[in-house]
């Protein structure tokens, strides 16, 4: 139950990797902070959220300065 999100930024700037469930509830923020441009490998376990999260889909959207980019992440325990 576990994966790990990687991403790039060109630019340093404001941060944020938050992970939703299908129907637009938060399920956990994985990275609220500012990052530096370079290569990330953001872990998510899905045994170690504070809500018990279930196998399903579930959608990741990373937001950086002008830049907002959501994707789908398929959870299977």
């Amino acid at each position: 139950p576990s994966t790990t999100i990687t991403f790039s930024l060109p630019e340093s700037g404001l941060t944020k990797l938050t992970v939703y469930n299908i129907i637009g509830q938060e399920i956990a923020i994985l990275v609220s902070d500012y990052l530096t441009a370079g290569i990330y490998k953001i872990p998510f376990n899905a045994n170690s959220q504070n809500a018990r999260v279930t196998s399903g889909l579930y959608l990741y959207k990373l937001e950086s300065k002008d830049f907002i980019s959501i994707k789908k992440m398929l959870l299977i325990k």
